[in-house]
């Protein structure tokens, strides 16, 4: 369900020159993952995105399936997972098939020394334990037990937890994250009987800009692999 939404300054039309009152212009980044045919973003820079300065280790991630073709009825002890200190090292796959990637994690933290992007998979994150800000580079969102976060695939992302006890559902979705189409109108509007609406959806609220130079590091999930 695509809706307008802007942060920050932008210039009054799209695809000119957007001026820096520091000097030079900014830089502008079309951002979307079905070419000009899909939905997409408009993104302003101070400094080019594309400079990549070294490609590190590459590690498979491609969940191993324990058991092939289960008929049995299985029950996981979610809440008996082991805190992790680390976000990403904390991700355990529990169920994958070639459409979904379903798994928990319990972080104490989300290390500071670099930023995740999931380029495979639009990533939805389930708040069961915890709460804190979740920084994208379209802005800042704030989350709390019960919240449903959507993480388009591509978004760079950061997340500040509020404490160490935090439990998360993950859901990895390699085609789209959306609303159902049963439950909109050909205008995408949501319809009266849909179990959510447009009330329901908030979007981030604060954009942080910064202007530092220097190497980032980025772990960036692709095919399967970091």
């Amino acid at each position: 369900m695509p809706r307008y939404h802007t942060l920050g300054n932008i210039p009054h039309k799209r695809h000119i020159t957007f001026d820096n009152p520091n000097g030079g212009l900014y830089q502008e980044e079309l951002f979307g993952t079905a070419g000009f045919a899909g939905r997409s973003s408009l993104i302003y820079h101070i400094h080019p995105p594309t400079v990549v300065t070294e490609v590190k280790q590459i590690r498979d991630l491609t969940p191993k399936i324990a058991i092939e073709k289960n008929m049995k009825a299985l029950s996981f002890q979610g809440f008996s997972l082991k805190p992790e200190d680390d976000y990403i090292q904390s991700r355990h796959t529990l169920f994958a098939n070639g459409d979904l990637h379903i798994g928990l994690a319990a972080p104490k933290s989300f290390s500071k020394d670099y930023f995740y992007r999931n380029s495979d998979a639009d990533e939805m994150l389930f708040v069961h334990v915890g709460s804190g800000t979740l920084r994208t580079m379209y802005g800042q969102l704030k989350f709390g037990y019960g919240d449903y976060l959507i993480i388009p695939r591509g978004t760079t992302y950061q997340i500040d937890f509020d404490s160490e006890n935090n439990r998360l559902l993950y859901i990895e979705s390699f085609s789209e994250i959306t609303t159902p189409k049963r439950y909109r109108n050909w205008f995408g509007q949501l319809l009266e009987h849909a179990p959510f609406c447009e009330r329901d959806i908030r979007r981030p609220e604060e954009l942080e800009t910064y202007n530092e130079c220097g190497d980032f590091k980025i772990k960036l999930k692709k095919s399967r692999k970091f």
